[in-house]
């Protein structure tokens, strides 16, 4: 099989015993008080404290604790050590432990502690100007694709109660190449890749950028500009017109929402992206092979 989700017990095992090993590696701006937020996602819903409300599927939770200003009044983590608690057993270290929307003690429930099957962090920063990051997805991609190859075929995106993409994924072959059954075909992933140092060298000629990353991010890229801009302080009109840049002049097929939004949550690189059993991580160079320079220990 060479596409597969996580299983429960592999994603505890991998923030127990692997993602540890990755931490002194992080980008200097991920740190326990930099990022305003980091966000966790759930296979398993989990119910919060507060009575009659809804089970949370995806949390965020600030780094600091603001007053009514805005400004910073107590950290949340005491360092990149409760962060990996709280990485590694959600509802038992939740930093809003004292409030009734921290997740329910598994203790006091039937069923047990969630396990985190994605983990973020906001692009939006307490320490430095906003991280800029463009997104590159292999369903984009891949949908492109099915509709270039299918361009002239009559689809019926009803049939089924699947959308347009659905059936054309499907009536190309797409969905049914290697990895079978997601909305991509490996091809589109190195597409991607390319796309990803494609960008990456525009930043550096165009943009004279001297710091630029190129992250994996399981099923897709994100590529960093990370120069500061005092001038700019990369402000909305200057993102948008990044956008622009790439989408227009470049034909660079990214997600434009991602890199206008300041409110923003990305994968934790290093972290696990469970849904294709891939660890995410900076690459550098197009030739990076996800399907066998990603894999977990646990794969092995």
């Amino acid at each position: 099989m060479t596409w597969r989700e996580a299983t429960r017990d592999e994603i505890y095992a991998y923030y127990d015993q692997e993602f540890p090993e990755y931490t002194d590696q992080l980008p200097s701006f991920i740190t326990a008080t930099g990022p305003k937020e980091f966000g966790l996602s759930f296979r398993d819903r989990h119910p919060i404290r507060k009575d009659d409300r809804p089970d949370r599927g995806f949390i965020r939770r600030a780094t600091w604790r603001t007053d009514s200003t805005g400004g910073r009044r107590a950290q949340n983590f005491d360092g990149f050590e409760d962060v990996l608690s709280f990485f590694q057993a959600p509802a038992r270290n939740d930093p809003f432990g004292d409030s009734k929307y921290a997740l329910a003690d598994p203790d006091l429930l039937v069923k047990s502690d969630p396990v985190s099957a994605g983990v973020y962090y906001g692009l939006d920063n307490w320490e430095r100007p906003w991280v800029i990051a463009v997104d590159i997805d292999a369903k984009d991609i891949a949908a492109v694709r099915a509709e270039r190859e299918l361009e002239d075929a009559e689809i019926d995106a009803d049939q089924d109660d699947r959308s347009r993409t659905e059936v054309l994924l499907a009536e190309s072959g797409i969905k049914a190449a290697d990895p079978d059954g997601y909305p991509y075909a490996f091809e589109d992933l190195e597409r991607v890749i390319e796309y990803g140092f494609e960008t990456r060298d525009i930043f550096e000629t165009e943009f004279n950028a001297d710091e630029t990353m190129v992250v994996y991010s399981g099923q897709g890229v994100h590529v960093y500009l990370l120069d500061d801009d005092p001038e700019h302080d990369y402000d909305e009109q200057s993102r948008e017109v990044l956008n622009d840049f790439l989408i227009e002049r470049y034909e660079i097929p990214i997600d434009p929402v991602v890199t206008a939004d300041r409110s923003r949550l990305l994968r934790v690189p290093y972290s696990l992206h469970a849904e294709v059993c891939r660890i995410v991580q900076p690459i550098d160079s197009p030739a990076f092979d996800p399907q066998a320079d990603a894999r977990p220990q646990f794969l092995e």
